[in-house]
């Protein structure tokens, strides 16, 4: 059993110094936690809110190489997430797996134009590609996309990609981190960075569920916040130049009749020089993305009308059954930190590079990249990390360290199988209580059980951790996990011993904000 109040003890011994504090429980803060552990360091890791709250549980749940950034040209980033990829499908099978992608051909220059630069693409994956690209015939096209939009359509092109579910992996990836020797506290927030002589020695932290404060000491600190970074900076030193130019990223969630096939679409142009994407996800059709500059990053990100306007207008170019917005299942917002270097203007232009910077007073900062190449980026940090620290070197071993729940071949598992190697586990624990066996709404599979699950061996902690993140029952169909909601409170109070108080609260809470930013405006 994983228990909070296990990682909370650890942070009560004013004695301890820790080799790493980390600062941000998303991919980056994560991997660093398991990388710094594997290697026998001793790290702690808290998280003001849930882990993946922001944008690890936002994304548009590709594991990629960028053909965007090919584009671009930026094909040493190419190359850097291909073998990511490669890595991530290694080392957690269970939940990353291919995913063809088809780019139709409505004009006679598209097949070979794209199909040229997709060889290419398969040709940086090396050997760890992910499958050969192809041209493909109107017929073929249409067997792959029996939703697509016939009209003027020639043919096709395929290619291979990978696809996962963000957040599921985040949650066994803290369990990586903590089976390798690290402490992760979901809750505690930083308030304040110590110094002795000017050089950052620890953290002021809050546990924001009791309200006790933490005096943490540590040889380095890590800010690893995404796109709250410059907060964190500024807590270093106030006049710290703004790091990061935040964007925002739209993902429209419809039925599975949009996209009935096991096969994607690719748009590579769009009116204003996006990458679209329509993705079969979790028995639903996922479109996405928008990338539009925002002024400042907000926890809970909510998507503006021109954006939700945009992906509905741009899939109904491209697919026979034309969404509209009553059809539109679920709304989830994303932020990118994308690295400004002190420049302003178009975000598509800014840095998708992960940087690493030190500060004079010895705060290690990463941000930028993306969740494809999480571990390449807690590799770098925690070389440098350990660095400042004045820590004896040692080498990176995640490159085949295997995340929690690895199992070879997770098809055998059947409907558990994104619980990998706790399927078994889980499925004990259904078996003590029939009632547990029970589906949470008629419109998921989720049932009764996972909830004590999560709070149990996840480290769930609200009704929103279980709905958001250790399910995915927020983003694919947010009227479904309001009306779940209730029941999920009932079940989460038990386990954590909770009142009436405690469960009304929670229900209210994730009702406003289903509301506010996951569902379409006008349909509350």
């Amino acid at each position: 059993m994983l228990k909070r109040s296990d990682m909370i003890a650890a942070l009560e011994d004013r004695n301890t110094v820790w080799d790493f504090i980390i600062i941000g429980g998303g991919a980056t803060g994560i991997g660093v936690a398991i990388d710094a552990a594997s290697r026998g360091y001793r790290p702690l890791l808290i998280e003001a809110h849930d882990f993946g709250k922001g944008t690890s549980s936002r994304s548009t749940k590709l594991v990629h190489g960028g053909v965007r950034y090919l584009q671009q040209g930026n094909v040493s980033l190419v190359l850097e997430a291909l073998k990511e990829r490669g890595l991530m499908r290694q080392n957690a099978p269970h939940l990353v797996h291919d995913l063809a992608f088809v780019v139709p051909n409505y004009t006679w220059w598209e097949a070979p134009f794209y199909g040229i630069g997709l060889r290419l693409y398969d040709f940086l994956a090396g050997k760890h590609g992910f499958g050969t690209s192809r041209n493909l015939s109107l017929k073929k096209t249409m067997e792959l996309i029996p939703t697509v939009k016939t009209d003027g359509l020639r043919g096709g092109v395929v290619y291979y990609d990978g696809q996962f579910d963000d957040a599921r992996l985040l949650i066994n990836m803290m369990q990586t981190a903590v089976e390798q020797g690290a402490v992760v506290a979901n809750y505690v927030e930083a308030k304040a960075l110590t110094k002795d002589n000017d050089i950052v020695s620890g953290v002021v932290a809050l546990d924001n569920e009791t309200g006790a404060e933490y005096h943490l000491r540590g040889r380095v600190v890590v800010n690893a916040t995404g796109a709250f970074t410059d907060a964190i900076r500024q807590m270093d030193d106030p006049d710290s130049p703004r790091m990061i130019s935040p964007s925002q990223g739209v993902h429209v969630v419809l039925d599975h009749s949009f996209l009935p096939g096991d096969s994607a679409i690719m748009v590579p142009h769009t009116d204003d020089g996006r990458v679209l994407f329509a993705i079969p996800w979790q028995g639903h059709t996922l479109l996405g993305t928008t990338d539009t500059p925002i002024e400042q990053a907000e926890f809970e990100p909510c998507a503006f009308q021109d954006e939700l306007d945009f992906l509905v207008t741009h899939a109904a170019r491209y697919l026979s059954k034309a969404p509209s917005e009553s059809d539109v299942r679920s709304v989830f917002t994303g932020i990118r930190p994308l690295v400004s270097g002190g420049s302003e203007g178009n975000t598509a232009a800014l840095s998708r590079d992960h940087t690493l910077h030190i500060s004079g007073t010895g705060l290690v900062t990463i941000t930028g990249g993306k969740w494809t190449t999480y571990r390449r980026m807690a590799e770098d940090t925690v070389d440098q990390a350990a660095v400042v620290a004045e820590l004896d070197a040692a080498p990176c071993k995640t490159h085949t360290l295997h995340i929690h729940g690895y199992v070879k071949k997770p098809k055998d598992l059947g409907a558990l199988a994104h619980y990998g190697a706790d399927a078994l586990h889980l499925n004990n624990l259904l078996a003590e209580n029939e009632a547990w066996k029970e589906p949470l709404h008629p419109d998921t599979t989720v049932c009764a059980g996972e909830v004590a699950w999560s709070v149990r061996e996840e480290l769930a902690r609200t009704v929103e951790d279980f709905l958001a993140r250790r399910s995915r029952m927020l983003f694919l169909n947010a009227r479904a996990a309001i009306e779940a909601a209730p029941k999920v409170a009932a079940i989460m109070a038990d386990e954590l011993k909770k009142g009436d108080a405690w469960k009304h609260e929670q229900v209210e809470h994730l009702t406003q904000l289903a509301q506010r930013c996951f569902m379409m405006p006008g349909r509350h």
